[in-house]
């Protein structure tokens, strides 16, 4: 899970560059889901969900020129950018459908 921190005025900019995400990620070996969500309160922040099949296709993924490509844009452009800051957050699904 990656929060990203976002003002309110930066929310549609940062949910509109996400949207050709979700597409892409239908692609990514061992991706099961990829959600965009935006807060239903004024909060300053945006989640982006993924699940996956096993720790190391995330890894696979992370490691990816694929991975880097979609993140260039923000490297170059983070004075540009909406988002303050993120954080990731990893878990380990005990229980679910």
């Amino acid at each position: 899970m990656n929060e990203l921190h976002v003002p309110v005025e930066g929310r549609e900019n940062v949910a509109n560059r996400f949207a050709e995400s979700s597409e892409k990620m239908k692609h990514v070996p061992g991706c099961l889901d990829f959600m965009f969500l935006n807060p239903e309160e004024d909060d300053n922040f945006q989640i982006v969900l993924t699940k996956w099949e096993s720790k190391e296709d995330y890894e696979a993924w992370v490691n990816s020129d694929s991975f880097k490509h979609a993140h260039k844009k923000r490297r170059e452009n983070l004075d540009k950018s909406p988002t303050s800051g993120n954080k990731i957050y990893e878990y380990h699904a005990r229980h679910h459908l």
